[in-house]
């Protein structure tokens, strides 16, 4: 997921064959990665392409089909692993199924679309889903996004499968307004005040059919973020103080654009670090909490990135060799070659459950952003983990 589509540069494997070729060979590596049988991944891959008729056959060797807000380079689709250092790393993919229509309207149609044929497959209720269309989904809706899924790929085909909303969809003056509504609907009342200031709304996610405690989770935009403000933002979760300030300077806190301010506080300048707050049915607090730092923004390059992310991987007792293989799954360039192969890093906390590290990972079916300019070297702050 991304907060500011940009521009990049074309690449060698980028351009060739259609989207729904790329993106399904990426799925299959992958799948091999985390061991999930051929036959669940053959069927995985057949929902996604399902899910993006008049996209999936499009050759890469046109433009993408419309912006996507979920990749700097606009391909509609985004893979992430998360790890946990008690089990086996779980893959993911995020897609926009209203891919390459022209209105908002109809971006919404296709994606709710999309829901009903997997509700159908797999036997749940989009009951939550319809109780909020007219507030996230309406005729003339605004915003980057309509309705975009994830799909948990488990073992077995039948996937956890999540929908996130637009709460900007009536305008970002009513963002606020949305999700408290759309929270008491689905019998949260109590749930916005227990939110923290917000420069903005970016998602409401819906988990759907199978999981053991669905949740409803609300994403929260911070600007200029210090690792100060994250550990506030999180004393309602478990969350170790110390995880928290480590993750955020192992992140983001080494090379600019960051800034010292008056009083000496190193914050977060370019796209700004998002917390999601999670909620389960009959919870007055939060149930869960997920720092999510664009570590694209703050790296020079992907070599960069992934030396970070195995530094986090490793300290919470997970095995970093499996992010490494993903990455050659997705692409055959080199990693120094550009920023933004892992777009987000997440530090995810959720109740009775050790702590979990998801990275993000761009599909790049188009184009690669180029490698951040080095600063020099007086501009820098490093990061001091060993007081973290």
């Amino acid at each position: 997921m991304t907060s500011r589509p940009e521009t990049g540069i074309p690449t060698g494997g980028p351009g060739e064959g259609t989207l729904g070729d790329h993106v399904l060979g990426q799925l299959r590596r992958l799948g091999a990665t985390v061991g999930l049988s051929e036959a669940d991944t053959e069927l995985y891959g057949q929902v996604l392409l399902d899910s993006l008729p008049g996209a999936a056959g499009r050759p890469l060797t046109l433009p993408p089909a419309s912006p996507s807000f979920i990749s700097d380079d606009h391909t509609p689709v985004e893979f992430s692993l998360a790890s946990t250092s008690d089990a086996a790393p779980v893959l993911r993919v995020l897609v926009e199924p209203g891919y390459g229509h022209s209105t908002m309207a109809d971006s919404a149609r296709a994606g709710v679309d999309a829901i009903r044929a997997m509700a159908a497959r797999w036997d749940f209720s989009t009951d939550q889903l319809d109780a909020l269309g007219d507030l996230f989904l309406p005729a003339s809706a605004e915003g980057p996004l309509a309705l975009w899924y994830a799909l948990d790929l488990r073992a077995g085909g039948v996937p956890g499968v999540k929908v996130y909303l637009n709460p900007s969809a009536a305008g970002t003056e009513h963002a606020a307004r949305t999700v408290r509504e759309a929270l008491r609907r689905l019998g949260y009342g109590e749930a916005f005040a227990k939110l923290p200031p917000a420069a903005g709304y970016p998602f409401v996610a819906l988990d759907l059919g199978t999981w053991k405690t669905p949740r409803v989770k609300v994403y929260v935009s911070h600007p200029r973020m210090s690792a100060d403000d994250a550990s506030a933002l999180s004393r309602s979760s478990g969350a170790a103080e110390a995880d928290i300030r480590y993750f955020f300077h192992a992140t983001a806190g080494s090379l600019l654009p960051t800034q010292r301010g008056g009083d000496d506080t190193l914050r977060l300048l370019r796209r700004p670090a998002l917390t999601c707050h999670s909620f389960t049915q009959g919870d007055a607090e939060p149930s869960g909490f997920t720092l999510h730092i664009p570590v694209r923004d703050y790296v020079r390059d992907d070599e960069e990135a992934v030396t970070r992310a195995a530094a986090l991987l490793t300290r919470f007792g997970m095995d970093p060799s499996i992010l490494n293989r993903g990455l050659r799954a997705l692409t055959r360039r080199q990693l120094a070659d550009g920023a933004g192969l892992i777009a987000y890093l997440a530090l995810v906390y959720e109740r009775n459950q050790r702590p979990r590290i998801t990275a993000y990972l761009s599909s790049e079916a188009y184009a690669v952003r180029p490698p951040h300019e080095r600063y020099p070297q007086d501009e820098r702050v490093p990061a001091d983990l060993s007081s973290s």
